[in-house]
């Protein structure tokens, strides 16, 4: 089950809602996965993404690395969502906390999934909380990297075909600075209780 608990339309186009919930039994375009650079999918979102969408996501992510070598956060994959209620999953690697750099690699990972939805012509993509499970980024500056990017990217591409953006999130400790970078960024947005 999911809630919506935040909507804003941006660029007058772009409908972004934050909500509560599982990432894997929201129906949409496109999930994204947190994934690692070899995409074994064996903790985290990953591991609930490839467990419920059926053994298709891990064959498939075997066969991307072997014809086009690690994932990147600049070059996604993309792959079948198996029995999700979803037709693709798209897989990011986000960055680890400390590595250096990590507010502009986690905005280069947003940015290349929604321009890979984009390129395959997608109306709708769900994200998760990019980094802030096992990869240890703050939850709120994660929040505020992961809105500014997918503000830019609407504000810089208002013919885009998506439609509906979901920032999903399961547990409440990563919802409350959600929410609250949410409402800060944009006021005017519908806080939905």
């Amino acid at each position: 089950m999911t809630q919506c608990k935040a909507r804003i339309i941006l660029h007058s186009s772009t409908s972004l809602e934050l909500v509560f919930g599982d990432i894997t039994s929201v129906k949409t375009d496109a999930i994204v996965n947190a994934a690692n650079a070899n995409l074994m999918h064996a903790g985290g979102v990953a591991a609930a993404i490839s467990h419920k969408g059926g053994p298709i996501i891990q064959e498939e992510s075997r066969r991307w690395i072997k014809e086009h070598g690690q994932v990147h956060a600049v070059s996604p994959a993309v792959t079948q969502a198996g029995d999700l209620p979803a037709r693709y999953v798209i897989h990011t690697v986000g960055p680890v906390w400390g590595e250096g750099e990590e507010d502009a690699k986690l905005a280069t990972a947003v940015n290349a999934v929604l321009n890979t939805a984009e390129a395959l012509g997608l109306e709708g993509m769900t994200l998760p909380a990019i980094s802030t499970g096992i990869f240890g980024f703050p939850k709120r500056q994660a929040a505020n990297t992961i809105l500014a990017a997918i503000d830019a990217y609407c504000s810089d591409n208002p013919l885009s075909t998506l439609q509906k953006i979901q920032i999903v999130i399961i547990d409440e400790a990563t919802l409350k600075p959600f929410l609250a970078a949410f409402i800060d960024r944009w006021p005017e947005s519908v806080e939905l209780k």
